[in-house]
């Protein structure tokens, strides 16, 4: 299953799969922390957001992105703390939480991502925008309106808390009927044994 899950994930951040700013990767590292096992939470979703992000920029730079600068490599170092606190945050959560409580968490991770990746953007600047200038008006323009030519940080908000409730919703779902539909196969088993006549012992022989 967590292979599975890091497949379909991989295959969603190809290019034009989903809307822009409108990922799994945050709902992903959020749910590994709450249901990978030991080190595997760690290892598997960061691993495989390493390997995707590789390709990503290997592809953007054929575009002409200068994606391997070094303000842009500091910016992802940030990128990536911020998938670590998601997954620290779903180490807080157990699989039998509640449905409402997890999906909180998806989005409150989410909004943590932002808020982190947002910070970073404006403190690096790796693409020199005018508008991040290093004083508090500067930081809330990175928060809210960001730079010209581009949608607004606010739409990014939008679409990341989106994203984080969607796919924190289908995949806690998807594991909460599964342990569900086990429960239930394990029951009628348990049913199925105690129905189950007991065999019929043989009449012990009289005593001398």
């Amino acid at each position: 299953m967590p292979l599975l899950l890091m497949l379909v994930f991989a295959l969603s951040r190809i290019p034009g799969m989903l809307p822009d700013n409108f990922s799994a990767a945050y709902a992903i590292a959020f749910c590994a922390g709450i249901y990978f096992s030991g080190r595997m939470g760690w290892w598997l979703p960061l691993g495989t957001l390493l390997l995707t992000d590789i390709g990503l920029n290997i592809y953007y730079l054929c575009l002409g992105w200068n994606v391997f600068d070094l303000p842009i490599l500091k910016y992802q170092l940030f990128v990536y703390a911020s998938y670590a606190c998601l997954i620290w945050l779903g180490r807080r959560f157990k699989p039998e939480t509640s449905f409402v409580a997890l999906l909180g968490g998806g989005i409150l991770g989410a909004l943590l991502f932002y808020l982190i990746t947002n910070t970073a953007s404006w403190f690096f600047n790796p693409f020199g925008n005018p508008e991040y200038t290093k004083d508090v008006l500067g930081w809330i323009t990175a928060l809210t309106k960001g730079t010209a030519g581009w949608p607004s940080t606010w739409e990014f908000l939008w679409r990341t808390l989106m994203s984080g409730g969607l796919f924190t919703g289908l995949f806690v779902g998807a594991m909460k009927l599964t342990a569900a539909a086990e429960s239930a196969r394990e029951k009628g088993t348990e049913d199925e044994k105690a129905d189950e006549p007991e065999p019929e012992q043989a009449p012990e022989e009289g005593k001398a």
